[in-house]
């Protein structure tokens, strides 16, 4: 199975994206295809036995056309183009209306005085205009005969009835039918294409502003580095540096590539895939980030992770694929808009002859025809909830929030139960021995065995000791400890679950009711008869975090911490932080379960590890990781917090409210605009919109929403 993200040319509105996309999905060898209109792009999941040549050849059978992966910018003169044509259009109607309002008028143009010349004149303006918008009616004519109507096919059916009807007029005019002067409508037809213009220069520039966070980080990192190669510095570009070289970074360059650093130290500035603008120290053993500002040191770094192996690329890649991918919510759009364009068709004929049996009445009658079809807007329905997704998600990763899916956003919202985990989320995770019963050998035995481990409270316990013994059996043993030989003799290490699963004699079980009490993580040393040490680490509480649960609560939400500790250690961190439920000594297994257990009468998101605590954070409504950013690939949550600021949480949930409330709020802006407008398009009430008029308003009606949708940039 592979997937794709492909760049589509050619899509205007929600009934293009959405015509694309079921055509896509009825291909054999596509599994799965979600088309984004705000992107311009289609997510494709697909069988081994299709290539990227037949997913373009889909696309353009569909009546669209695929740039393939890599989008690359053109220089547009679209504004020019559109500054002559509204000077044009302001000629047009001063010559076509001016009269009406006696604004002074060559005679040569005057439609009394000389009708065939102000004819020919409206209609050469017109078909310059006709010219302009040739992509509108073409894109719409090729869609009706693929069966995929769209917002360019109402525009250019009612542009082209428009204008052969004036066409028409002029030659009755030229015929000698003179009276026929007054029912010439080019200037519709070329009023409608340049407000059509106008709308859509407008939505690509408001729109290039919700995606301008996303396309920003394609250019984060740096063109060349340097690498030593036979003990010289040699200037290389991106793609030469091989996974294994040594790269240099000097004090104000980029990193070129993922990397260890193996010689020096220096301050780095990763504020672009983690929202926190405080340097960050780097020394050797650390991990150094691609397109991070080395600050003020010279160092020297191993590379690890190159091209699309890289932190960026993978964040690149999870937050185009989010935006590609549909909330629930979306659907009912794409749903109303399947049938939008078909019924606004039967509406504009029924509006064309009603008019007529009524009034008698053949210029009235075309214009109601006109008017319902262009009135009619299914872009701003289409834009709803896609570009506020866009603009949504690009917010998040601005801050240091990474979210795989559109899903997320919209299921956050149902969330009424947030889990945490204690270690590595509810505080640093750094811990060091507080107390203690052991002496130099025990505690050397200890560390020899807690050096192979990767639990966060092994890793403390060893510190990067130097002198320790050598282990032969090792295992880790989930959820309890760990256990091997050392000098013949077997050795166990781990919580007082694990001693009491061994049945061995407990000396120091009053030492563990003592540091329990203080909040003190418990960890004993026992051989097959016996304890013969006891520590108690002491965790930091992380900063922030008791304002976040304190905002979280007023948002009504209920907290619970998820630890393996005893109760009493539980309780006197939950303390410290403010928790009231709190659910102790249970294993990774019985997290799990205790998460599902939950998720029956609630709307659970996990707050955890991405990679310790996959299993729990899966099985929640939300999956919640808290991440250094380095390992994105194999994180299993729905949500990625790239840095250490816990507020982001109280921010993810907040942003995910106001993300589904603008989207109601588009959804219900475009069906009253629909609802309003079309009606007086008819002509068959009182008050009736010209063709001009209406597509002024279906211009301001995608406005609207992409106005509206934007305001999620703010903070």
């Amino acid at each position: 199975m592979k997937k794709i993200v492909l760049n589509i040319e050619g899509m205007t509105c929600s009934a293009c994206s959405n015509g694309l996309e079921k055509y896509l999905n009825k291909q054999d060898g596509i599994v799965s295809a979600s088309v984004n209109l705000v992107m311009a792009t289609a997510l494709i999941e697909y069988e081994d036995n299709l290539s990227i040549k037949d997913l373009n050849r889909f696309v353009k059978e569909a009546g669209f056309k695929s740039l393939g992966e890599k989008k690359e910018e053109k220089k547009s003169n679209e504004l020019t183009k559109l500054i002559f044509f509204s000077i044009l259009g302001i000629i047009l109607m001063y010559i076509s209306m001016g009269q009406m309002i006696n604004l002074p008028t060559p005679n040569i143009l005057n439609m009394m005085e000389s009708p065939k010349i102000y004819a020919i004149t409206l209609m050469v303006l017109s078909l310059l205009f006709i010219f302009y918008g040739f992509d509108i009616i073409k894109n719409g004519i090729k869609n009706i005969i693929h069966k995929m109507p769209n917002m360019d096919s109402l525009v250019g059916v009612g542009v082209i009835v428009n204008f052969v009807y004036s066409l028409w007029n002029t030659i009755q005019v030229f015929m000698g039918i003179t009276s026929l002067v007054h029912h010439l409508y080019f200037e519709s037809s070329a009023i409608i294409i340049l407000f059509v213009k106008i709308g859509r220069y407008i939505d690509k520039k408001n729109k290039d502003k919700a995606v301008d966070t996303i396309k920003n980080l394609v250019t984060i990192t740096p063109k060349n580095g340097t690498i030593l190669k036979d003990g010289k510095e040699l200037q290389v570009t991106i793609n030469e540096i091989q996974k294994g070289d040594t790269v240099i970074s000097k004090p104000g360059e980029k990193i070129a590539v993922d990397g260890t650093v193996i010689s020096g130290k220096t301050h780095t500035d990763e504020s672009f895939i983690t929202g926190e603008s405080k340097p960050v120290s780097k020394k050797i053993g650390d991990t150094v980030i691609a397109g991070s500002i080395n600050y003020d040191g010279y160092i020297e770094y191993r590379a690890e992770k190159i091209g699309r192996d890289s932190s960026i690329s993978n964040i690149v890649k999870m937050v185009v694929e989010a935006t590609n991918t549909k909330a629930p919510i979306a659907r009912i759009a794409d749903k109303i808009s399947g049938y939008f364009v078909p019924a606004i068709f039967i509406i504009a004929l029924i509006s064309f002859i009603l008019n007529f049996i009524i009034t008698k009445d053949i210029n009235g009658s075309i214009l109601a025809l006109v008017s319902v079809l262009v009135v009619a807007c299914p872009c701003a329905l289409g834009l709803a909830t896609p570009l506020a997704m866009v603009v949504a998600i690009g917010n998040c990763s601005r801050r240091g929030i990474l979210v795989k899916s559109s899903e997320t956003l919209e299921a956050i919202n149902k969330v009424d139960t947030i889990v945490f985990d204690k270690t590595g989320t509810l505080t640093t995770g750094k811990m060091s021995i507080a107390d203690g019963v052991y002496n130099e050998v025990t505690l050397k035995i200890l560390k020899s065995l807690e050096k192979n481990s990767n639990h966060p409270l092994a890793k403390s316990i060893y510190n990067n000791e130097k002198d320790i013994f050598e282990v032969q059996d090792f295992e880790e043993v989930p959820g309890l400890g760990v256990k091997g030989i050392i000098n013949g003799k077997q050795y166990y290490a781990g919580n007082c679950k694990y001693v009491e699963n061994m049945n061995v004699e407990n000396k120091l079980k009053d030492n563990e009711a003592v540091f329990a009490s203080k909040g003190e993580s418990i960890v004993y040393l026992f051989d097959e008869k016996e304890t013969v040490l006891i520590i108690g680490l002491a965790d930091t509480i992380k900063k922030d975090i008791t304002t976040t649960i304190k905002d979280l609560e007023k948002m009504n939400k209920k907290i619970v911490m998820l630890t393996g500790d005893n109760e009493k250690t539980a309780r006197a961190i939950a303390k410290q932080i403010g928790i009231e439920n709190i659910i102790s000594n249970v294993n990774p297994e019985q997290k799990l379960d205790k998460i599902k257990e939950l998720n029956k009468n609630n709307n659970v998101a996990m707050v955890g590890d991405g990679i310790n605590d996959s299993p729990s954070l899966k099985s929640a409504t939300v999956g919640i990781s808290v991440e250094n950013g380095t390992d994105i690939s194999a994180d299993s949550a729905d949500v990625i917090l790239l840095n250490e600021n816990m507020n982001n949480i109280v921010k993810i949930f907040d942003i995910g409210k106001r993300t589904i409330r603008i989207i109601k709020q588009n959804l219900f802006w475009a069906l009253f605009y629909n609802v309003c407008m079309i009606p007086l398009a008819t002509g068959l009430l009182p008050i009736a919109l010209n063709p001009m008029i209406a597509s002024l308003a279906m211009t301001l009606s995608s406005l609207t929403v992409v106005l509206n949708s934007l305001r999620l940039l703010k903070k």
